[in-house]
């Protein structure tokens, strides 16, 4: 990375300039595009240094899951021709009336992107409650790509999400090659670990409703939340 052309000297090529805009404001968008170049860099090492990690634990067990169509579905049969699964586990318990709104509205950007993920990894959206209630959750949201599971017996929710087995959200990736099933990575950072004022989230920000609020000027929106009808 050391050889890499200066920041502030990209963001000197940069020639946009719109009407009326003053040289104050000018002067700040290019301080600010220095930052935007470095985070760009940052998260292309974070991401460089997740592929290399070494080997995850073995996973111990051949989960079972609930389909849409109430058939048994093992996490090995959930990779189909992939090497790579990606899981995420959304909060909708049996103790829950409605999926939690946060969620819900990570999982809407998935929606019509199933067909480009599986074209590279196999994804799946699992939860506790059983698989009717998932099934008419996701009606009622008018989806029709996500694939969810209803994780019954509670057995993977317990090694990968919570070992209490709380109602909380997690995202893991697993890998398979030779026939072995192994852990890759999963998001470990937890809500306690915000910086003071933070919103908290993970290291990976996968909700473009977020990623597009933090670039208008209200930001996110300090305590606001989306909702689950409109």
């Amino acid at each position: 990375m050391d050889d890499l052309t200066p920041a502030s000297d990209l963001a000197a090529t940069n020639t946009a300039h719109y009407p009326n805009e003053s040289d104050e404001y000018r002067k700040a968008r290019r301080d600010l595009l220095v930052e935007e170049i470095e985070v760009r860099r940052q998260a292309e090492r974070v991401a460089e240094l997740r592929r290399q990690l070494p080997p995850g634990g073995e996973v111990p067990e051949d989960y079972e899951f609930v389909a849409e169509d109430g058939e048994s579905v093992t996490l090995s049969e959930m990779f189909g021709d992939h090497d790579a699964l990606a899981i995420y586990s959304y909060m909708f318990g049996p103790q829950r009336e409605a999926p939690c709104p946060m969620c819900t509205s990570h999982m809407a950007g998935f929606e019509q992107k199933i067909d480009d993920i599986r074209q590279r990894v196999a994804i799946a959206f699992t939860s506790r409650s059983p698989i009717e209630r998932l099934v008419d959750a996701k009606r009622a949201r008018g989806w029709t790509h996500l694939p969810v599971y209803s994780d019954t017996s509670g057995a993977y929710t317990r090694a990968y999400v919570s070992a209490d087995d709380a109602d909380l959200p997690a995202y893991n990736v697993f890998t398979r090659k030779d026939g072995t099933i192994r852990h890759f990575w999963s998001e470990e950072i937890s809500f306690d670990m915000a910086d003071p004022g933070q919103d908290p989230r993970g290291a990976v920000e996968m909700d473009p409703l977020w990623l597009l609020l933090d670039t208008v000027p209200g930001g996110r929106g300090g305590d606001w939340h989306p909702s689950l009808t409109y």
